[in-house]
């Protein structure tokens, strides 16, 4: 009986090996959603800094959106859910994306 083992080296498994994707979060503007509430996600989910908080609230509400951060998919996925939770908590629609960062972020 004969058996087909191929034996891995270092160079092989370095070559599968790649990094992990990196997903943008993006906060989409609405009529409702307070800019003092927005600030206020920017801060506790994604520790922005209070001026750069205020300075992407404000970016978002001019331009419809703006990139919360860029994190693995793993982690911009709890970041969603938890700024997800928080707008649900105070009755805020706040949209929240999560897509792949690639050239465009």
């Amino acid at each position: 009986m004969e058996t087909n083992i191929k034996t891995i080296n270092e160079n092989d498994v370095l070559s599968m090996l790649r990094e992990p994707g990196m997903y943008a979060v993006i906060l989409v503007n609405d009529e409702i959603t307070t800019m003092d509430f927005v600030v206020s996600v920017l801060v506790k989910v994604f520790h922005k800094q209070p001026a750069e908080a205020s300075a992407l609230m404000m970016e978002i509400h001019q331009s419809g959106q703006g990139v919360a951060g860029i994190y693995t998919f793993d982690v911009a996925i709890t970041k969603k859910k938890q700024a997800d939770q928080l707008s649900a908590e105070r009755g805020f629609p706040l949209r929240i994306t999560v897509e792949p960062a690639g050239d465009k972020y």
